[in-house]
């Protein structure tokens, strides 16, 4: 059987190699447009901050390597215009000598992957413009760096960030430009906020709920005209906005497309077509948990997705592929940001009931040198149903996100993460891990032994019910930040103060983290008191959150 490849990378390599390995007897070919076959595409952005100091190391596999370990057909520089379903040919043009000619195929595979989101503002096609998908675009980028001291970065995703990161590291000045009111979609707002005081932390000129209107050259810089009337004089511009699915090619053949714009493929990775596949960035999947059309341009996805292809295209559909979760992470400065799932904006638009439990727990033992915390964030229904979890701190964030991700996939409830053994030695962990907390306290809520309320709905619930907002912290912890209009009881002499509180008012209690919270919940519960909540996550993630808002003494 002869098997064509239309691109590399993630997924079509691994599909490539995949099927070397089922079976000797096939011939597959892969064509790819640029000169690099296999690279690392997510190490771009520190090649560029010169974290990752060889540039070799990007480049995972080359033509050479998968022709003499694997007897693969690997052809550079080669573009697949079109595609006959008729006759099962592509039409090639070889892009270093001009040649066109035809390739037969018995199978297909398309992994052509996203191309970056390139808005028709005018003034978009300056050289001082550049988007970041590949090496070549890379080493534009570090040629960029060798002669320019500021640069715009438009679009707070992965991409944006890492990029600002970067630069911050080469000591460049950045302006990082976001159309939305936060950074990094994944995550919910609160959990964003961190980042966003990290990136003023460090000197980035962060300008949310700001959209780029045009550019204009001027002399030796760039001009980016935001809508809110402010011109930023730069020396030049990444735009990190997003990216799209590439699908000229499967439009031109006349290959169903899906509602979200990407391939529509089924769940062997089949397109209408049934003896062309598709895989990666490329292709419209099911969201694993919301069962909704997706498009998740991730690395894990798409090497997911080519090892199932090849198995299916060389031996028959037999395996499926039964979605995406979406699990992804960030590190930026000292700061990991991770998510898994849903977030709470997708439930909030799809209108599905959820709860939410938020926790701030040290990453090992606090009494170990080290401890840093790390803020989760769960969603869950009323029957324990995971929807997703995030997280952001300094260390541990990708094993507790995880270990979600794994509960998620095998169906357990949010109340069983209680459940989940752990190892456990100061170094490494708190003999209850932050997601065996988070459990406990999701059974708490679950249960009506605990009530809270989200920090966006502090001030109407306050107005709305004539509430009392109590501080259980120290009086110390009171007088270096505390939310206007509360009251500071310690938790400690919470008991002796009962008799000067009324019954019938309603309290909104709050400590720093959530633990001492809760003691004082209980300790006006079970003494009458009908009408408490929680301020979900503390003082602490309201300080993040409203960093404008929080007094002090």
């Amino acid at each position: 059987m002869k098997i064509v490849i239309v691109g590399g990378v993630a997924g079509g390599a691994t599909a490539a190699t995949r099927m070397r390995r089922l079976s000797e007897e096939n011939d597959v070919i892969i064509f790819e447009k640029g000169e690099y076959v296999s690279f690392a595409n997510c190490g771009l952005p520190y090649h560029i901050g010169g974290v990752i100091e060889e540039r070799s190391k990007l480049l995972l596999q080359t033509p050479e390597s998968l022709r003499s370990r694997y007897h693969l057909d690997v052809r550079i520089f080669s573009e697949v215009l079109s595609i006959d379903r008729d006759t099962k040919h592509v039409h090639v043009r070889n892009l270093q000598t001009g040649e066109d000619y035809f390739e037969s195929y018995d199978k297909l595979l398309l992994s052509p992957g996203a191309e970056p989101v390139k808005p028709p503002f005018e003034g978009i096609d300056s050289d001082r413009i550049f988007t970041l998908r590949n090496v070549a675009d890379m080493d534009r980028i570090i040629n960029a760096t060798h002669h320019s001291s500021d640069f715009v970065v438009v679009g707070g995703g992965f991409i944006g960030l890492e990029i600002a990161e970067n630069l911050m590291d080469l000591h460049k000045n950045v302006h990082l430009v976001e159309l939305g009111d936060q950074v990094m979609a994944p995550v919910d707002f609160e959990i964003a906020s961190f980042v966003h005081n990290k990136a003023s932390e460090k000197g980035i000129e962060l300008l949310l709920k700001t959209a780029v209107e045009k550019f204009e050259t001027s002399g030796d810089h760039l001009n980016v005209f935001l809508n809110n009337g402010t011109i930023l004089q730069t020396d030049a511009v990444i735009l990190a906005i997003g990216v799209r699915p590439e699908t000229a090619l499967a439009r031109n053949a006349g290959l169903e497309i899906g509602e979200t714009k990407g391939i529509l493929v089924n769940k062997f990775l089949q397109t209408s077509d049934p003896d062309i596949y598709a895989v990666g960035d490329a292709v419209e999947v099911e969201h694993y948990i919301s069962g909704k059309k997706v498009l998740i341009p991730l690395a894990w996805p798409a090497n997911r997705q080519g090892r199932l292809v090849a198995d299916n295209m060389v031996r028959g559909n037999h395996r499926e592929y039964d979605g995406s979760m979406g699990s992804s992470i960030l590190k930026f400065f000292e700061l990991s940001v991770a998510a898994t799932g849903l977030n709470e904006k997708t439930l909030k638009r799809n209108q599905i009931p959820y709860r939410s439990v938020i926790i701030t727990k040290s990453n090992h033992a606090g009494y170990y040198p080290g401890a840093k915390d790390i803020v989760l964030k769960i969603l869950f229904d009323n029957a324990g149903k995971i929807f997703g979890a995030q997280a952001v701190g300094q260390e541990g964030v990708d094993k507790r996100i995880d270990i979600i991700a794994a509960a998620i996939k095998g169906k357990m409830t949010v109340t069983e993460l209680q459940e989940i053994e752990v190892t456990y030695a100061p170094p490494y962990n708190s003999a209850k891990d932050p997601v065996n907390i988070a459990g406990y306290a999701a059974e708490n809520i679950l249960n009506g032994d605990l009530s809270v309320i989200s920090y966006s709905d502090l001030r109407d619930y306050e107005k709305e019910h004539n509430a009392i907002i109590l501080d259980v912290r120290s009086a110390k912890e009171f007088e270096r930040g505390f939310i206007e209009g509360a009251v500071n009881i310690n938790v400690d002499h919470l008991r002796e103060q009962l008799p000067q509180l009324d019954r019938n008012r309603t309290y909104i209690i709050y400590c720093q983290v959530g633990l001492r919270g809760y003691l004082a919940y209980r300790i006006l519960r079970n003494n009458g008191f009908g009408h408490v909540v929680n301020l979900n996550g503390g003082y602490n993630l309201w300080k993040n959150v409203y960093p404008h808002l929080t007094l002090a003494q």
